[in-house]
């Protein structure tokens, strides 16, 4: 039986087989993308490039990231997944066999920050949000956080295997080693049957089904001017700033505090373990008891996370060190599915993926100056403290819109 009958003959079995096939793009894209933690000092010991000038590069890959968002999106309502997909996939394969004869820092910013940054927003919830959409109409939360967790996935699994690689090859061999893997894996995604994939469930109205606001057809300039477009970009901008301020400084900040620094990569680690967890729960929980209550109990999670650390910097316990990871883990990216299927149902129609894309921007942004702005608090006052405290202030200005705006507070995942 050809494949794409398939997706037609058992829609039940077609919408688990189209969340795998999410999953797997996002945790291929951000998996790749993330183990450029692991070429830092390979880098540094070889090419003699400082260690800011090199991490600045994960600021380029965030900033392209979001700012690519909304063309990716963009791509797809025009051209379709096929097209999106297979260029975020050739993209990060030849960033990648570029970047095995890179010389100049300003080819590794075009490589590993630009063209990455791009190749990962095609591969990514962009996208996916939009096909997901038209396959889970009851369950959209739930499937959304499991394509997100791809994400925290991806850089379990490919992160160490990469860095068995390094310890192998070389980080030049690697980084061709990676590129001919990802190019390799073209052929198979072209291949797929993307307009059964595209045409969703059965009991999918097409692009211009009703929208859960009351509207036919979204348009992006229709959105722009909405009150929940611009609730939704708040939510994600601040969420972004207020964690990242703190996930930057936290290795850091714990080795001050005079814990080891395996220690502190350790908390850093297990943090990012369980968010993986989290965030498919919270999907899960979203579906049975809504969003806000959901939403609601991560951002508090988020902030007591916070508050330890703050307890920390009087009493530098390892106890203390358990229920961090435990409360900022389990929270860490939580917000991101229960945003997107959001997104999906109150901007139904023809651009959803254009209008998530300019959306999931204020993402990364958030992210690129929460990370700015924790080192310059830092700086100014000489203390972390004050950065703690205005990540707790982001965050609960951040869950605000849940409460305020009725479209938000009133949301229901189902039907």
């Amino acid at each position: 039986m050809p494949l794409r009958h398939f997706f037609k003959s058992d829609p039940a079995r077609a919408a688990l087989a189209v969340l795998a096939l999410c999953l797997t793009l996002n945790l291929l894209g951000r998996g790749v993308a993330d183990t450029y933690v692991v070429f830092l000092l390979p880098l540094e010991q070889d090419l003699g490039w400082s260690r800011s000038q090199m991490t600045s590069v994960y600021s380029v890959y965030l900033l392209a990231n979001g700012l690519t968002a909304p063309l990716a999106g963009m791509l797809f309502d025009r051209l379709g997944p096929r097209a999106v997909y297979g260029s975020g996939l050739a993209g990060l394969g030849v960033a990648y066999l570029l970047a095995a004869r890179i010389d100049t820092l300003w080819q590794f910013y075009a490589t590993i920050g630009v063209m990455s940054g791009f190749a990962v927003a095609a591969l990514g919830m962009v996208p996916s949000s939009s096909i997901l959409a038209r396959w889970f109409r009851e369950r959209l939360s739930s499937a959304m956080s499991i394509a997100f967790a791809g994400m925290g996935l991806g850089a379990l699994l490919i992160v160490p295997a990469t860095q068995y690689l390094l310890t192998r090859l070389g980080w030049r061999d690697a980084y061709w080693v990676l590129g001919i893997v990802l190019l390799a894996l073209l052929p198979l995604v072209l291949a797929l049957p993307w307009r059964a994939i595209t045409a969703g469930h059965p009991d999918y109205r097409g692009p211009r089904r009703r929208a859960a606001g009351g509207e036919s057809d979204w348009t992006l300039r229709r959105a722009v001017g909405s009150l929940n477009f611009w609730a939704l970009a708040w939510i994600f901008c601040l969420t972004s700033v207020g964690m990242f301020s703190v996930t930057v400084q936290t290795v850091i900040y714990l080795v001050e505090q005079g814990f080891s620094p395996i220690l502190a990569a350790a908390v850093y680690g297990s943090t990012a373990m369980l968010s993986v967890f989290g965030i498919v729960v919270t999907g899960l929980l979203a579906d049975r008891y809504g969003p806000r209550r959901t939403v609601s109990a991560t951002y508090a999670g988020s902030i007591a996370g916070i508050v330890v650390l703050l307890v920390i910097s009087w009493q530098p316990r390892a106890e203390w060190l358990v229920a961090y990871v435990v409360a900022f883990g389990l929270c860490q990216g939580a917000r991101g599915p229960i945003i997107s299927s959001m997104t999906t149902r109150l901007f139904a129609g023809s651009q959803v993926a254009t209008i998530y894309g300019v959306i999931y921007a204020s993402n990364a942004f958030g992210a690129g100056l929460g990370a700015l702005l924790g080192g310059v608090i830092h700086d100014l006052t000489g203390s972390y403290r004050p950065g703690f405290v205005f990540a707790i202030g982001c965050l609960i200005a951040a869950g605000l819109p849940f409460w305020r705006v009725p479209a938000l507070r009133d949301f229901r995942t189902r039907g």
